[in-house]
């Protein structure tokens, strides 16, 4: 039976649960969440968006078809030319300025996921990096999709975090999250048992990395 991208969060879905449950994100669906966590997050997430657009990047030169290299352009460009002008405006409205952002200091939670994102696409090919980025590209939007069906997420003026909820529900990072999830399935179906090993430790490693980000926004750690 070929494998899919089901099959990679089933492996690990101890650390899925985790990941798309952690209290950080009940805290925002529910707008409990302090508010200097939040801030300490985006700026993180500012410059972890810096480093995905780094993968995008090694992912076209890792790209051995024109069809993957135009994804991987599309995303680069997505990212440098929309999702950082965007941040950086959704950061205004927070306190946070573009000079403050330009000047931060990676938390190591950031360094530690975007470093393990780059070196796994250094060392393995375009589905490796593609498992490796794949939490935070599908998880993201599974977590506005769950806020969504649970009844103690708040929703509009009486959420401060509602934009934030609003904008990975949103039809374009749906689309996005499912092409990305149609991209991996055609990918996963050929592989071996051996190989879908490999890329289960990728992704159950990239996860619990992805908990340890909202662990640094919750705890406010460096």
């Amino acid at each position: 039976m070929p494998y899919q991208f089901e099959d990679l969060k089933s492996s690990c879905q101890t650390e899925w649960c985790a990941y798309i449950e952690h209290s950080f994100v009940q805290q925002l669906g529910n707008a409990s969440l302090a508010p200097e966590a939040f801030q300490h997050y985006l700026k993180q997430d500012y410059l972890f968006l810096i480093q995905f657009a780094r993968a995008f990047a090694l992912a076209a030169y890792k790209s051995p078809t024109l069809s993957d290299l135009r994804q991987a352009k599309e995303g680069l460009q997505a990212i440098v030319d929309v999702e950082l002008g965007l941040h950086i405006d959704y950061c205004k409205e927070w306190g946070i300025s573009e000079e403050e952002l330009a000047n931060l200091p990676e938390a190591r939670a950031t360094l530690a996921y975007t470093r393990y994102v780059l070196d796994a696409g250094n060392r393995g090919d375009l589905l490796d990096l593609h498992v490796a980025l794949s939490p935070c590209m599908v998880g993201y939007g599974e977590i506005a999709n769950r806020l969504n069906s649970r009844a103690e997420t708040i929703r509009g003026d009486d959420n401060p975090y509602d934009a934030w909820i609003a904008m990975y529900e949103s039809d374009e990072f749906q689309e996005a999250m499912h092409a990305e999830i149609r991209w991996l399935d055609e990918r996963l179906a050929d592989v071996s048992p051996a190989r879908f090993q490999q890329l289960t430790r990728i992704f159950s490693d990239a996860t619990r990395l992805e908990i340890d980000f909202w662990e640094m926004g919750l705890k406010l750690s460096d």
